[in-house]
């Protein structure tokens, strides 16, 4: 009986091998004879036969070429090319450009340089001077600076203002007239002592327009003139009009705070000189209400009374030294040569010609850099000298 079990198993196990080994069989019948798929592979082996300019500009291709390149003159290969040499062949690369420019602001009680000073923007301090018009502080700010002094800030509190979250630069300033001074004829703008229309840029009226219509519909100008000009009426070019308390000939000059940020309004009984002049509360209600000339005379800056201003926007980019306008960009290096690289903002009676204050940005470069960083070395020195 063991025996007849024992030859059923055997005989079991057998049939199982043998169907196994059958159906190995079967399968490799079948891979052999069914033809693989490459067409895949072909066109991806194909596809860098000649490799567009495109796949360089990212990541190098991951599969070699399926076929030899046919043989031609060698060429540099795309990438092979060091990235700071294509900046320096690109005009329009705005790195390339502005590494060669600083930008430093001074200020003063008038167009001549010579009683400028420098402002040391988005520093604490203010820059104060007078003249025989007024006494003024004055504060810049720049966003992202990397201009002179170079131990200015790279930025300031104002700017974390949400009111100022977008801004690119601000001038701040206080002043106490030392006479009454009627404001229908007061101007603020940049203007220029030499002809700049051999530099103009393409599009400048359509971006004077845009300004115009879009953002300060007071302003005039005359960019071919002689000496040419960009002005607004004071009162309704100034973003922030604070009307402060008399405080006298003696009495300090208001001093411009970082935050928060100089708001519109009044201070003692300037709220009450506003109110009586019937500002508006409401900084551009007020601006559109300085658009008349009626309005304007009747408002004068008041011997011995403080005011404050801001001058602020987000369309000059002074890092990179753009113009961005609401549909309109244009970088201004190109445009700029040994007689047009300053910008010249001027707080003037237009029809008398009395200069209130000054400030002016001006780009360094070549020659007068060197000259200016090495001034700066050397004031650093002597400094640190003193200190010891």
């Amino acid at each position: 009986m063991a025996s007849k079990v024992k030859d059923a198993l055997s005989r079991s196990k057998a049939k199982a091998a043998a169907k196994i080994k059958k159906s190995k069989h079967k399968h490799s019948v079948s891979e052999a004879e069914t033809p693989k798929d490459t067409s895949s592979d072909a066109s991806s082996s194909e596809e860098y036969d000649t490799p567009p300019s495109s796949l360089y500009q990212g990541s190098e291709p991951t599969s070699s070429p399926s076929k030899p390149e046919p043989e031609t003159a060698e060429q540099p290969h795309p990438r092979s090319v060091p990235r700071q040499r294509r900046r320096d062949v690109t005009e329009d690369d705005p790195d390339a450009l502005t590494s060669k420019y600083k930008l430093r602001v001074t200020a003063g009680p008038s167009y001549d340089r010579s009683t400028h000073r420098l402002v040391n923007v988005n520093g604490d301090d203010s820059l104060s001077f007078e003249n025989e018009f007024v006494r003024v502080k004055v504060k810049t700010r720049i966003r992202d600076f990397t201009g002179l002094p170079l131990t200015s800030p790279a930025s300031t509190p104002y700017f974390d203002d949400p009111a100022h979250s977008r801004d690119r630069y601000s001038i701040s300033f206080s002043f106490v007239p030392k006479r009454d001074l009627p404001s229908a004829d007061c101007v603020w703008g940049p203007d220029f002592d030499r002809p700049v229309r051999d530099r103009l840029p393409p599009g400048f009226n359509y971006a004077f327009n845009i300004v115009k219509r879009f953002i300060d519909p007071g302003i005039e100008c005359d960019a071919y003139a002689d000496e040419p000009w960009l002005y607004g009426p004071a009162l309704s070019c100034w973003f922030t009009l604070r009307v402060g308390d008399k405080v006298g000939q003696r009495g300090d000059v208001p001093d411009i705070r970082e935050a928060p940020a100089l708001a519109e309004g009044g201070d003692g009984d300037g709220e009450q000189v506003r109110k009586g002049l019937g500002l508006p509360a409401d900084a551009d209600k007020r601006r559109k209400w300085f658009l008349d000339r009626e309005h304007r005379e009747a408002f004068v800056f008041e011997e011995g009374r403080a005011y404050q201003g801001d001058f602020f926007n987000p369309y000059l980019d002074f890092n990179k030294f753009a113009l961005r306008l609401p549909g309109f960009s244009l970088g201004v290096l190109r445009y700029i040569d040994d007689k047009t690289h300053t910008l010249r903002w001027v707080f003037k009676n237009r029809e008398t010609n009395d200069v209130y204050f000054v400030v002016v940005f001006n780009l360094l470069f070549g020659k007068e850099l060197e000259e200016a960083l090495q001034a700066e070395d050397e004031e650093y020195y002597n400094s640190a000298e003193k200190g010891q």
